[in-house]
């Protein structure tokens, strides 16, 4: 069984074939990274397979319930309070106010957000706090599967590692399904069941790589030693880094 398929999805902008050939599945409670070099296509993949944009060739079948999406900025309404933000897509889902605040605390608490976080303004938060409150809001839901667009790359290492075991935990105690899209190779290694990379032109998934221990139970020393038999010795990952400025989504 499989939440997510992509079957031969093909896309252009402005008469330019910019994603060719793109097959891709993911299953019940399953990470899986795509990872790309900057400018190969990774974020309009992502954003085909949401829904939010259409593709120009292929088929999207999307067999979860309810999605969500966490996106790089945290996109939050800056005039509205934490919980006013979180508790948005139960809003749009049409919950009674009176189921509301209840499941509003619950995803901030799995995000890491304190109880009196919901009364704040987002400028009242770090960047660090913000990407929690977008992780709660697509957590709010119960979604059996969340799109993740590169949701850390404005972060340090150190914040960057604990949105990551945030995501690692999430997704072992509500058992969704992810799409994961990064450049970052141990960012891929740490979070994923597996890691698809994409192309560097963006035409197909040029291999993947299944990873042999669950996420969260791989060791640091682990993790650092795969990246750098990925980077040495796997041809598959020769252009990660490589980095194409012409407008590319």
């Amino acid at each position: 069984m499989t939440l997510l398929t992509l079957h031969d999805i093909g896309h252009a902008f402005f008469g330019r074939t910019i994603l060719e050939g793109i097959d891709l599945a993911v299953g019940p409670g399953e990470i899986v990274s795509l990872l790309g070099p900057s400018g190969s296509g990774k974020s309009t993949i992502a954003h085909i397979a949401a829904g939010l944009i259409d593709q120009k060739e292929g088929r999207v079948a999307r067999c979860y319930q309810r999605h969500a999406m966490v996106f790089q900025e945290p996109r939050l309404m800056y005039w509205a309070t934490v919980g006013e933000n979180i508790g948005f897509p139960l809003r749009l889902m049409g919950t009674p106010r009176r189921h509301r605040a209840q499941r509003i605390e619950a995803a901030a608490i799995r995000a890491g957000l304190l109880p009196e976080d919901l009364e704040k303004f987002p400028v009242e938060l770090s960047g660090g706090m913000r990407q929690r409150a977008a992780i709660a809001r697509a957590l709010v839901n119960e979604p059996d599967f969340i799109y993740f667009d590169e949701p850390f790359s404005a972060l340090d290492v150190a914040l960057k590692r604990r949105m990551q075991d945030l995501v690692i935990a999430s997704s072992a105690g509500e058992r969704f399904g992810a799409l994961f899209i990064t450049h970052d190779i141990m960012e891929a290694i740490r979070i994923s069941h597996r890691i698809l990379v994409l192309a560097h032109d963006g035409q197909g998934i040029a291999g993947e790589r299944r990873m042999a221990d669950e996420p969260g139970k791989r060791s640091e020393e682990k993790s650092f030693a795969l990246r750098q038999a990925f980077l040495d010795r796997d041809p598959l990952f020769a252009h990660i880094h490589e980095i194409d400025e012409r407008a590319r989504p």
